[in-house]
């Protein structure tokens, strides 16, 4: 995996609109960890693609009605088979933490790089993400050395008041030990 003007080469492009440039004394450090899934609780189908390109049918179901205004996308989204689906350019600022602190830093969207799972804070994750997860993680860490095992958090963590994805499905453990294996 290589990374050419912050897009990834095994990557399939879906670009988003919402992303904006980082400012510019700020380099991705930070990984952020989230889960999606669209409706919730159901997996497949390209609704999270669609909503991170403000193309999301709020009349396909009503939860659809209560997010059709957001204009959110992450970097990065690893479907339940380990596709990888990229938004918007690692180098560019992407909408995915909102108001969020980082050890005492705030607005963490500004460092760092977003990458969404399909899934949900307890339902267990598919092995293949983890594998796509942590391979794309040590791409992201030798393309920007800021990023490391200790600068690797989840949307939880950051925003603890609302949000609580990846969640207690999330093995952070065992995704942690699949990065550190070359």
């Amino acid at each position: 995996m290589k990374f050419n003007d912050g897009w990834l080469d095994t990557a399939r492009i879906c670009e988003s609109p919402n992303f904006n440039e980082r400012p510019e004394v700020c380099q991705p450090d930070l990984l952020v960890i989230h889960n999606i899934s669209l409706p919730p609780g159901e997996f497949g189908g390209d609704h999270v693609e669609r909503f991170f390109q403000n193309q999301l049918d709020a009349q396909e179901h009503p939860f659809f009605e209560e997010i059709k205004d957001l204009k959110v996308s992450s970097h990065f989204f690893i479907r339940r088979t380990g596709e990888v689906v990229q938004f918007v350019s690692a180098d560019e600022r992407a909408w995915h933490a909102g108001v969020s602190e980082f050890c005492g830093v705030q607005n963490c969207n500004d460092f760092s790089i977003g990458v969404e799972l399909e899934g949900t804070d307890d339902l267990p994750y598919e092995e293949a993400q983890y594998q796509s997860l942590a391979e794309l993680t040590r791409s992201l860490m030798k393309h920007y050395p800021g990023i490391n095992p200790e600068r690797i958090t989840g949307h939880s963590h950051i925003a603890p008041e609302r949000k609580t994805d990846p969640g207690p499905a999330f093995d952070w453990r065992y995704y942690l030990e699949l990065v550190g294996q070359a």
